[in-house]
């Protein structure tokens, strides 16, 4: 299925930069704007409205493109055409598509579960999300 660029509501849509290459804390500058990698961006009840499909939730989720919340480090300019240049990139080897799955699937892995715990950049709420699914897996 094709979708035209905005049918999201996305405010920035890029190339080359996808939900498994952009991991949490990594910084890019976009024009004159420096950005940060915040957390995924995940659907929510409107979005089976607005195609009215009962399946789509599932079907974004299980694409694992979901896209993500950037939080402006520096404000600046941004124009279609810009660059999205790399500035800072975390070590920590965890991505947006790693979150979201966290989310959207049963599986869990207790060593992924202690590196999302640690991301100091990643928003608290699922920080302690990831604490909540590690202190339920059998020891």
């Amino acid at each position: 299925m094709h979708l035209p660029w905005g049918m999201f509501g996305e405010n920035l849509t890029v190339e080359g930069l996808n939900d498994t290459t952009a991991f949490i804390g990594d910084q890019f500058r976009v024009g004159s704007a420096l950005l940060v990698v915040k957390q995924p961006r995940l659907p929510c009840y409107k979005l089976g409205i607005k195609f009215q499909r009962d399946d789509i939730l599932k079907r974004f989720l299980d694409s694992e493109l979901t896209g993500c919340y950037f939080a402006i480090v520096e404000e600046g300019e941004i124009a279609a055409g810009d660059t999205i240049t790399l500035v800072n990139r975390e070590q920590h080897d965890i991505s947006i598509a790693d979150i979201t799955r966290l989310y959207a699937r049963k599986e869990r892995n207790a060593e992924q579960l202690r590196r999302i715990v640690a991301v100091e950049a990643l928003p608290e709420n699922w920080r302690e999300y990831a604490n909540e699914k590690l202190q339920l897996l059998p020891d």
